[in-house]
């Protein structure tokens, strides 16, 4: 071996051995006692275990679990922007609409007066042609304008 290797021997060293120590009991706080309306009063359970025990408590009732939200498919802003775009489009067929009866109105009272004025007009025209035949005739043959004097 070489001359610097030092054995290796095992070295025994003293064992100490620690105890744990007990720790003091720990005193239970007292437990408030609350008064209990008598109809609140929980009924008392006993269950009977295969190997003969008896088990005594009261009934708990399993608690029921919060009742789960549904979200819906598609959000409430996008049903409102939906429903807003048809709003828009019914407004502007509505009012596309109102423009077209106006248009037609405008056409039928125009219509409605140069009836009025043909009718009327005849009317006037067949009073004043027919005035001249059973009237008196004036017939102008050799008449002389001279400087827009009229010398008859």
């Amino acid at each position: 071996m070489y001359p610097d290797h030092v054995s290796h021997v095992p070295v025994q060293r003293a064992v100490e051995v620690h105890q744990p120590a007990p720790y003091p009991p720990a005193v239970p706080a007292p437990v408030p006692v609350v008064p209990v309306q008598p109809g609140a009063v929980p009924a008392v359970a006993s269950v009977v275990l295969p190997d003969g025990r008896v088990v005594t408590g009261y009934a708990i009732e399993p608690a029921c679990p919060e009742p789960v939200v549904v979200k819906p498919a598609v959000s409430s802003t996008a049903v409102n922007v939906a429903l807003g775009g048809v709003g828009f489009l019914t407004v502007c067929g509505g009012l596309l609409m109102l423009t077209t009866f106006i248009a037609a109105l405008a056409a039928f009272i125009h219509q409605l007066i140069i009836l009025a004025a043909v009718v009327f007009g005849g009317f006037i025209a067949v009073q004043v042609l027919g005035a001249s035949r059973s009237g008196t005739t004036v017939n102008i043959r050799k008449a002389v304008f001279k400087r827009n004097h009229f010398h008859g």
